[in-house]
């Protein structure tokens, strides 16, 4: 239903154009750029948790990394709406595109604008292929089950679907033959961390060229060389949060998944949003004392309008959830207790959304000039379109959730205590696939 909302906030934005936003002169930028940055966060810890981790050979990944390149999917296609909608006339958004066309008009290579289109893009296609080839193996599991129930009938209204036949075509069709045969593990495995590789780089790329949308230009606030590597912590930060949100509510509705996804997961992402929180928590410090120490007045005066102005609360709102919150979990009891780190990680998906807000508005509220001043308010239509992207979010998690599997069976079966050698006669096997690399396997 939220999903819905967002689909005829855009149509009314469609038939009467981008003037029923909230924007204004000099607030140029409102919920649409916001939306935009805080949903490519979300989108880093997916690849972050499947490609960094993989290539260092952490095995606690295995019970988290499919949902969470799926959320990686998902969070990329709602970003990928803003810009799309934000430019007004959506039917020229073709013109983001180096696209030769008949006018000769070719958008501008030096604007940081154009490189979001070729990383925000080159992320989602090398983000949808890793995703897409760690599925194969499990789609083709999926297959044989289907084709075992191939009779199988479901009601759809009046109508009597063959949903056995559909699922066994659906799935034979994506599996493209897999045969679980010997050769095809080695290329598979090839494959796999070679784009391991290709996409490690570019969980550090994508946001570093987000945060070049401001960096580059010459407006307080904006104008800084921390921004990169505080959007790149800032995106794993919240993208560590979203996936634990997503994941703690699975943990009840599917109570088999306790067994997978364990406490000892939950805590060591706990872990890991504490290290980040401490350094988003850092460059908020760093900011204002770069402001002070570069001894630039307008810079300084906008970090204590942010603290101080009219969005204190915004502010206030962002240090609260991102730097204050995530440090409950020094505490034991606080990382292994799984409703209050739901609790905290909705705090912290809040603390990030303002993040987002407070750098893109309090900067441009108040420039240069005291007689452009101005304060933005959003539209219901601007909320509506918001609240709609979440709803498009969870819609598509959980169609995933329905469709296919949450979690990488062949991985998980891989890293089970089963898969090593027990018995003495094969105590020189390894341990799963990688055995068969080492050559100790058969």
């Amino acid at each position: 239903m939220l999903a819905t909302v967002m689909g005829v906030a855009i149509l009314y934005l469609f038939i009467t154009g981008v003037g029923v936003w909230g924007l204004n002169t000099p607030v140029g930028w409102g919920f649409d750029i916001t939306n935009f940055v805080f949903w490519v966060g979300i989108g880093h810890a997916g690849t972050l948790i499947s490609a960094i981790l993989c290539i260092f050979k952490q095995r606690w990944r295995t019970s988290i990394n499919r949902a969470a390149e799926a959320m990686t999917i998902f969070a990329v296609i709602c970003a990928g709406t803003f810009p799309g909608i934000h430019v007004g006339r959506v039917w020229f958004a073709w013109f983001l595109f180096p696209i030769p066309n008949s006018n000769v008009i070719w958008p501008n290579f030096r604007s940081p604008l154009l490189w979001d289109v070729f990383a925000v893009s080159t992320y989602f296609t090398v983000s949808l292929l890793f995703w897409y080839m760690g599925l194969i193996p499990d789609l083709a599991t999926m297959r044989d089950r289907a084709i075992k129930n191939i009779t199988r009938t479901a009601k759809l209204g009046p109508l009597t679907v063959p949903a056995g036949r559909i699922a066994a075509y659906a799935y034979g069709f994506f599996s493209m033959g897999w045969k679980f045969s010997y050769r095809g593990w080695w290329n598979y495995e090839k494959a796999y961390i070679l784009l391991a590789g290709i996409a490690t780089p570019l969980v550090l790329s994508v946001h570093s060229i987000v945060s070049f949308d401001f960096a580059v230009s010459v407006i307080p606030g904006w104008h800084t060389t921390i921004f990169p590597p505080y959007f790149v912590a800032g995106a794993i930060f919240s993208g560590f949060a979203m996936v634990l949100t997503l994941m703690i509510p699975m943990r009840v509705l599917y109570p088999g998944m306790k067994n997978l996804l364990t406490l000892r997961h939950i805590e060591n992402m706990c872990k890991i949003i504490t290290l980040t929180g401490l350094l988003v928590g850092f460059a908020y410090a760093m900011e204002f004392f770069i402001a002070w120490y570069g001894g630039n007045q307008y810079e300084l005066a906008v970090f204590i309008n942010r603290a101080t102005g009219p969005y204190w609360w915004a502010y206030w709102t962002m240090v609260t959830c991102n730097v204050i919150s995530p440090q409950l979990f020094w505490f034991k009891w606080c990382r292994t207790t799984p409703w209050f780190i739901f609790i905290v990680t909705i705090f912290v998906n809040i603390g990030m959304w303002f993040e987002r807000y407070v750098i893109i508005v309090t900067s441009l509220h108040r420039d240069f000039l005291p007689s452009s001043w101005s304060m933005y308010y959003p539209t219901i239509v601007e909320w509506a379109t918001m609240i709609g992207a979440f709803g498009l979010f969870f819609s598509l998690f959980a169609l995933f959730a329905r469709f296919l599997p949450m979690m990488a069976i062949s991985e998980i079966k891989n890293v089970i205590p089963a898969a090593d050698p027990h018995h003495p006669m094969y105590a020189t096997h390894g341990q799963g696939h990688d055995a068969h690399h080492d050559g100790k396997g058969h």
